[in-house]
């Protein structure tokens, strides 16, 4: 599966909805946040709490471009907790953070509109 930033692209094939359900999505609130220079593209290291369930984890994005470390601080956002860990360079990826492409293909992360307590599923 080709993952495509085009806003005009055809939707996927369609999931049953139990495949849908396999992919564990959470919101955490991110506690650190640091410039990632070695990273291919603009990215940024994260460290996000998912609460007592999932606890603390680490997350390479592709972020750099829209946001500053300093700025997501306390800031909520989603993420799929349930993929096998990741390198990213140097890194690991513990979660994929999740976000939209904006209209310069960056990355706009998405997050809930009220905070929610860290751990909630997306459903």
């Amino acid at each position: 599966m080709h993952l495509t930033h085009d806003p005009d692209a055809p939707a996927a094939p369609q999931i049953g909805f139990d495949d849908f359900l396999a992919a564990d999505i959470r919101v955490g609130t991110i506690v650190a946040a640091e410039a990632f220079p070695e990273a291919r593209k603009p990215s940024l290291k994260l460290r996000i709490d998912f609460g007592a369930g999932v606890g603390e984890k680490k997350s390479c994005a592709q972020i750099a471009a829209n946001y500053a470390p300093a700025d997501l601080i306390g800031r909520q956002v989603a993420a799929v907790v349930n993929f096998a860990p990741r390198q990213t360079g140097p890194a690991i990826s513990e979660v994929l953070t999740l976000g939209f492409a904006d209209a310069d293909g960056n990355v706009d992360l998405f997050a809930p509109d009220t905070r929610v307590p860290n751990g909630s599923r997306l459903f």
